[in-house]
């Protein structure tokens, strides 16, 4: 018996008391992925993603664990939440127009001592201090640097358009800004290179694009390093009392853990070790988030058909974004339909050994956008589920 095939085997067992459609998080393949995490920081404090997990109770286990300090949120209100829930170190890692948002952060010395927002521009000093509504607590914020590698003077450009801030001149007169601006504080910088911890470099089928990655992540990794030392020592010299420079992603944990500059290392798809990962050289991590959809017809040979299981992720349309078909090994979409909202057609001779009400499992294609699907994660230890605990969702919200 394969490893994947025993872990059919664990999640049928474990299961076979609950109707598919359900989701799963295997807790020794989490815990694993956290070690390999903090093994790959090598010293420095993981702060966790917490749009790649989006469930409270996976949030709490995680932060429990040495090598692990403090949250990286996605949105002003889930920021506010978690620190309402006992949080008490969140960055936000966007810029937010969230007007009553900021007015309750401001009012609060709890949530103004928790939460650090995300600034690239004065106009959102500006909006922060219209918001205030007479909230008085000075406000803890951090600058984002622009990663992106620019090439050919310019006129090329590798990496997410994020914050507009690129050079150490550039973060240097914003902080400027900050400290000049009565109400505010600045406490950290933050630069996520998402072309070099969000990009696989090793896509089966596809030698000649991985190694055009692979060449242009280590240009883009020098250039960051020598640049992102340059922003820290500028900003430092208005902001002395920095508290922290965060960098990295899943992908590129051990190579920004590297760079002096870097304080701590932000992650959380490594957690779950979603689709994405796969195609990655950096590091190799053990699927722990899988979903289950129930065969529900055998329309032929070779053939099945589960409910639903349309779950296409965020990013540029693509095969990529979908999920993928994992347990029984041998499945594959039927290319004139695809993943269906209702159904999905299934082929492969894996097929002929399904009857109706077996559990197919999948893999979504990014980490925490699996929780919007579902009320609740069933956490599986051995072949046991030994606790059922609420996503986002599941907690009624749904934060974007």
């Amino acid at each position: 018996m394969t490893a994947r095939a025993a872990d059919r085997a664990r999640y049928d067992r474990a299961t076979a008391h609950l109707d598919a459609p359900l989701a799963i998080v295997d807790l020794d393949a989490f815990d694993a992925n956290a070690d390999d995490l903090v093994r790959r920081a090598a010293g420095k404090p993981v702060r966790v993603a917490s749009k790649s997990v989006r469930c409270r109770a996976l949030l709490e286990r995680v932060l429990s664990r040495d090598g692990f300090q403090g949250i990286m949120s996605f949105t002003l209100a889930e920021s506010l939440w978690l620190a309402r829930s006992g949080f008490e170190d969140v960055l936000l890692a966007y810029p937010s127009a969230d007007r009553s948002g900021f007015a309750e952060l401001a009012a609060d010395p709890k949530l103004a001592a928790a939460v650090t927002v995300m600034v690239d521009d004065v106009a959102h000093l500006d909006l922060i201090d219209a918001a205030r509504d007479g909230g008085r607590e000075e406000v803890r914020v951090c600058l984002e640097l622009d990663t992106s590698l620019k090439l050919l003077g310019g006129r090329v450009r590798v990496g997410a358009r994020r914050s507009p801030l690129h050079s150490p001149a550039q973060l240097a007169e914003l902080a400027r800004a900050v400290a000049r601006r009565p109400g505010f504080r600045l406490v950290g910088i933050m630069a996520y290179e998402g072309h070099v911890a969000g990009v696989g470099d090793a896509v089966a089928g596809r030698p000649l694009r991985s190694r055009a990655v692979r060449l242009m992540q280590a240009a883009a990794r020098r250039e960051l390093a020598e640049r992102r030392a340059a922003v820290v020592r500028a900003v430092r010299a208005v902001a002395p009392d920095l508290e922290f420079v965060n960098g990295g992603g899943t992908g590129s944990v051990q190579h920004t853990a590297a760079e002096d500059a870097v304080t701590e290392i932000a992650a959380g798809s490594g957690l779950y070790v979603p689709r994405l990962f796969d195609n990655y050289t950096s590091f190799t991590g053990r699927p722990a988030a899988l979903f289950a959809q129930p065969v529900v017809r055998r329309p032929g040979v070779g053939a099945v058909t589960v409910l639903g299981g349309g779950y296409p992720a965020s990013g540029a349309a693509g095969p990529d974004r979908l999920p993928v078909p994992y347990l029984p090994e041998g499945l594959k979409y039927d290319p004139q339909e695809g993943p269906g909202e209702v159904q999905t057609p299934l082929l492969g001779s894996p097929a002929d050994d399904l009857l109706i009400g077996d559990k197919v499992w999948f893999r979504h294609a990014k980490a925490g956008e699996l929780c919007e699907r579902f009320d609740t994660l069933h956490l599986i230890e051995g072949d046991a589920v030994t606790a059922t605990v609420p996503t986002y969702r599941g907690e009624g919200l749904t934060f974007l």
